[in-house]
């Protein structure tokens, strides 16, 4: 029997952009690269991709974070990475720009759709999209139902916990009663996921949340899933240094998944740690820097320490880096930088935490 070898990739959803703005990519050694066949060189075999319902509704602000795919953007970027032989990761934000622990806010295609009716209409878009995407030569190996949805998605309507300090948000509904918005969350995560199973019944469905840090929060949210029998195959977990603890503590979590839900593959769907502060309009110097300097030097530490925790645990079968293509060498593409991609925002040049990474890719 051949052993399964495990995923390793990154989030490129804005390479296309970079793209466009004849952004050079460069290796170590300075030399001009196709950053699609530099990253399979490095040992990447698979690549996420993030879709939003109609970004051309996003804040101005959000636009020059890099919210712009569509589904024509996605079916592009995935044809290309399919016939490339990578594997490809499709990320529903189910949202008109980013879905994220703060915010998981209503699309506009659905600002008026009753209750009673979301659950059908996330049902319709999901299995619409990925007819269109096969219809057009792309047909995902994964797709997560939600980004990041610890707090639920599709806010007000699946909102695990009541709103809080967020003039953005629309009211609750008040009293607010916290095991109704799990059964109802989970209306919405069973209507996403029956479309991905009829439309696309290879794939593995992902389901994601961002507290790898936080055993109680983990075990419960995916608890609740298994209550509710969600049908899903793969744990797919936010880990971030600056913001989820250590490394140690993580792993500590990951043997815990492990032994709970033993039938879960596991995945670290978004990983990154900054290498600089440099035009980053969000930090200052030392901001972050308690467990890894914020230096070059800092970066590849981190990602060689939690490469080597991850190759100890058999649930874990991927691994992907959020934005590694972030390279503002040569044209502005997003409104300041986040400096935690795989290549320096002045030289272009491959960081050497590229090459740390290719050490967990290989078969067990």
């Amino acid at each position: 029997m051949r052993a399964q070898q495990r995923l390793l990739g990154g989030d490129i959803s804005m390479l296309p952009s970079y793209e466009q703005h004849h952004v050079t990519y460069r290796d170590y050694d300075g030399r001009a690269v196709d950053a699609l066949r530099f990253f399979g060189s490095q040992g990447w075999n698979a690549m996420r991709v993030r879709l939003f319902v109609e970004p051309e509704h996003a804040p101005q602000k959000h636009k020059d974070e890099g919210v712009c795919q569509d589904l024509d953007y996605v079916c592009r970027l995935g044809r290309r990475i399919q016939r490339a032989g990578f594997q490809l990761m499709l990320d529903f934000h189910y949202s008109d720009y980013w879905a994220d622990p703060g915010k998981q806010y209503m699309p506009h295609l659905w600002r008026d759709t009753r209750r009673e009716d979301l659950p059908d209409s996330v049902y319709a878009y999901t299995r619409r999209t990925l007819m269109v995407m096969k219809s057009r030569g792309v047909s995902p190996e994964l797709i997560q139902v939600g980004n990041e949805t610890t707090n639920g998605m599709l806010w007000p309507l699946g909102r695990l916990y009541p709103a809080k300090n967020d003039n953005d948000a629309p009211a609750d509904v008040a009293p607010f009663d916290h095991q109704a918005a799990w059964d109802y969350l989970c209306l919405l995560y069973a209507a996403g996921c029956r479309a991905c199973r009829e439309v696309c019944p290879k794939a593995k469905i992902i389901i994601h949340t961002e507290k790898a840090g936080s055993w109680d929060t983990t075990r419960n949210y995916y608890q609740q899933l298994r209550r509710h029998h969600i049908d899903y195959d793969i744990i797919g977990l936010s880990y971030y240094p600056m913001w989820h603890g250590t490394i140690d503590n993580l792993g500590h979590n990951l043997d815990r998944l492990a032994w709970l839900f033993p039938e879960k593959e596991v995945m670290i769907v978004e990983t990154a740690a900054y290498y600089s502060h440099e035009n980053d309009p969000w930090a200052t110097a030392d901001k972050y820097s308690e467990f890894y300097p914020i230096s070059t030097e800092g970066q590849t530490q981190f990602t060689r320490e939690l490469v080597s925790e991850l190759c100890r645990h058999w649930n874990v079968k991927g691994l992907f880096w959020w934005f590694p293509e972030e390279n503002a060498s040569g044209s502005e593409i997003t409104k300041g930088w986040l400096n935690r991609g795989l290549f320096d925002n002045h030289t272009g040049r491959a960081l050497p935490a590229l090459r740390e990474l290719k050490k967990f890719k290989g078969s067990y």
